[in-house]
């Protein structure tokens, strides 16, 4: 079945094509191809939002989507304010899905320029020795912007239409995962840098993630990988479902890691069939509140939560994005941004976004 067209986010309707409509129902209705009286009929409706977003959504979203477009750097990152770093490879690659997900890419929409200056900001600090995608302030955590970057890249790379430039971000993605394979510990997880040989549940599914879009990109990915890190995340879960911080850490299980680790199974096809999957997810439906923090990291939460709930879809969907879109409109500045765990504006203002846009569903990586 066909649906309707929509506009995406960062889109409007010009008065330029307003005349343009109204001239073609006047010459159509004076050449006997269109009634009169359905010439009112022609003229431009309001814009078709997908299911759930109304019109207040529809501008916060675009107040944010200018907020970001001002903020970015004139290298072409974003790098954040907060008081955890400045992480500006990962914040790049978190900035860069949110203007993704309006439906802009490196040739064409609203913010295309400031697609294209963030991809050519994190290729060239893209190693092509070692593979990895990161800028020297965060070394110390590398494997985070490594992640969110290869994230960005692989969902750009099917939008490029620049032959010289898909060949070069094909290169820097076929090392980039190369890289992943080889900083895989030997449990099947990641931790902060490629030599680590370590494992957290954090930096495990900003891998995982990265390597699916990697695949849905057409950049070959060794299944085997993923299979170990999937049986990674199993054997950090808990009996009552929770996923805990990592395989040697022992103890309860953490509401965002589990909503994390849902959200990656699912993007890794691994669904509600699985009992270990469905017990993680009830867990996160009792667990995490929509509109108060109880995990300590309330935006990285929901930045998983919501796409596991949108990819289960249904009621619990419904609910929640009603509820999580009333809240995060509440907590918009006047500028557009977002305030996100006191890690800084970028990195709330990307995820808010990246929430908010989940029903438009133009980020292939976050489609159902």
């Amino acid at each position: 079945m066909s649906r309707p067209a929509r506009t995406s986010p960062g889109s409007s309707t010009t008065s330029a094509s307003r005349r343009d409509l109204a001239r073609w129902a006047a010459l159509a209705a004076a050449a006997g191809l269109m009634p009169r009286g359905l010439i009112a009929a022609a003229a431009p409706q309001d814009p078709v939002y997908p299911r759930g977003v109304t019109r207040a959504i529809h501008e916060a979203i675009g107040r944010g989507l200018e907020w970001l477009a001002r903020n970015q750097a004139n290298d072409g990152s974003w790098r954040n304010a907060g008081g955890y770093g400045t992480y500006p490879a990962a914040m790049t690659g978190l900035a860069g899905m949110a203007l993704i997900a309006s439906g802009s890419t490196p040739t064409r929409g609203k913010y295309w320029r400031s697609v294209r200056q963030s991809v050519d900001f994190l290729l060239k600090f893209a190693d092509p020795r070692t593979g990895v995608i990161s800028v020297p302030a965060e070394e110390g955590r590398s494997m985070y912007g490594h992640g969110f970057a290869t994230l960005y890249l692989a969902s750009v790379y099917g939008m490029e239409e620049d032959v010289k430039k898909q060949e070069r971000l094909k290169k820097v993605l076929d090392k980039a995962v190369e890289l992943i394979a080889s900083a895989q510990s030997g449990a099947g997880g990641w931790l902060y840098t490629p030599d680590s040989n370590g494992d957290e549940g954090s930096v495990t599914v900003t891998q995982v993630q990265a390597l699916r879009a990697c695949r849905m990109a057409g950049i070959v990915v060794d299944k085997r990988v993923i299979d170990r890190a999937v049986d990674y995340i199993k054997r950090c879960q808990n009996g009552d479902g929770s996923i805990r911080y990592s395989l040697g850490s022992g103890g309860g299980g953490r509401p965002a890691i589990t909503a994390a680790g849902v959200a990656v199974l699912y993007n890794a096809g691994i669904y509600e069939d699985q009992p270990f999957v469905e017990k993680a997810y009830q867990y996160c439906k009792k667990s995490i509140q929509v509109s108060v923090d109880n995990t300590g990291h309330h935006y990285y939460t929901h930045l998983y939560w919501s796409q596991a709930i949108y990819q289960h879809g249904g009621k619990d969907w419904t609910d929640y994005y009603e509820k999580k879109s009333t809240w995060l409109l509440q907590q918009q500045k006047k500028d557009g941004s977002w305030e996100g765990d006191g890690v800084g504006t970028v990195y709330g203002t990307a995820i808010a976004l990246t929430l908010l846009q989940l029903p438009y569903a133009l980020a292939p990586i976050y489609q159902r």
